[in-house]
């Protein structure tokens, strides 16, 4: 079953001009919204879909308000949505709409699906670093950084889950082909699917079960320095940081969190580990220390000689 990762993610939502307006802001590229909600895209096709809560093709809310609905994974083929179904079929309810796409329920009910991936190829540029040390990787008279340098959302990495129990919920993943890679101890665990080398596309926390939800999504970037950017940029839109800027430990990913009306956090990520078969899974307790090797706040832009900058 080669899994790639996420292709989707469908959200019931109470507000469709607020989370339009949000994810417009956030970067993603509108294909076909309109009051009644729509599909927002990555570079490499990988989207956001927002539906009215009230819409009765969704699955059920876990909830009230907005909430997460379905999460969609992308796959390299018919063969793969076939051997899903047969193992998904064992022991629960598995049904296929017109396009072909699987849909059924995980073990802690979360509305899942399957579809052979929509992700396409796209061209964007690196983030090339100049270090002492190490051969240049930006020639001669390329400034590396502009004020009009672009920071898009250029794939969609992961989504995180509060579930009540994180143990039944990892096993449940592994019969799909997940692998953990590292977990937090008393948390929960990261996990990549098969056809993914990413460190993670699923992270599971244990809650109380009336917490049982989507805590937050992200979209990689393409550097740390684009989501410095991206994010000052989200947030001079009107949006209030929630926890970042900084970056992860275990993933290594730069991270900045945001609220947002979709009822979950909204994230900006960029720079993750990769991991094949050889990686030895970490575990270590969830403390701030564990969490993330630095975090930053973000300040107004100063220049010598001017007033003092907020917060000094």
């Amino acid at each position: 079953m080669k899994i790639i990762g996420l292709d989707a993610l469908v959200f019931g939502v109470d507000d469709i001009k607020s989370c339009t307006e949000c994810l417009l802001d956030y970067g993603l590229t509108s294909v076909d919204a309109d009051e009644k909600g729509g599909r927002f895209e990555a570079l490499d096709g990988t989207s956001i879909i927002i539906r009215s809560a009230d819409d009765t093709s969704l699955p059920l809310a876990m909830g009230p308000g907005s909430s997460i609905r379905e999460t969609v994974y992308g796959v390299s083929s018919a063969a793969d949505l076939d051997a899903i179904e047969d193992e998904l079929a064992r022991d629960r309810q598995v049904t296929r709409d017109k396009n072909g796409a699987l849909h059924s329920v995980d073990d802690m009910g979360f509305a899942i699906a399957f579809q052979v991936s929509v992700r396409r190829e796209f061209s964007a540029p690196a983030d090339l670093t100049n270090a002492p040390g190490s051969t240049p990787q930006r020639p001669h008279n390329q400034p590396g950084i502009s004020l009009d340098m672009p920071a898009i959302p250029r794939t969609l990495s992961h989504v995180v889950y509060f579930v009540p129990d994180a143990a039944k919920a990892e096993a449940f993943y592994k019969r799909l082909g997940f692998v953990t890679t590292d977990t937090f101890i008393g948390a929960g665990p990261f996990m990549r699917p098969a056809g993914s080398d990413d460190h993670h596309c699923l992270f599971m926390i244990q809650t109380p079960p009336h917490m049982k939800g989507c805590e937050h999504f992200t979209f990689h970037l393409g550097s740390g320095t684009e989501v410095l950017l991206a994010g000052r940029r989200f947030e001079q839109k009107g949006w209030t940081s929630f926890w970042g800027p900084g970056r992860h430990l275990f993933g290594s990913n730069w991270f900045w969190y945001f609220n947002s009306p979709l009822g979950c956090h909204i994230e900006y990520d960029a720079d993750m580990d990769k991991h094949d078969g050889d990686w030895e899974a970490r575990q270590a307790p969830l403390t701030a220390d564990n969490s993330q090797l630095f975090l930053f706040s973000s300040k107004e832009k100063w220049a010598p000689g001017g007033p003092q900058p907020k917060h000094a």
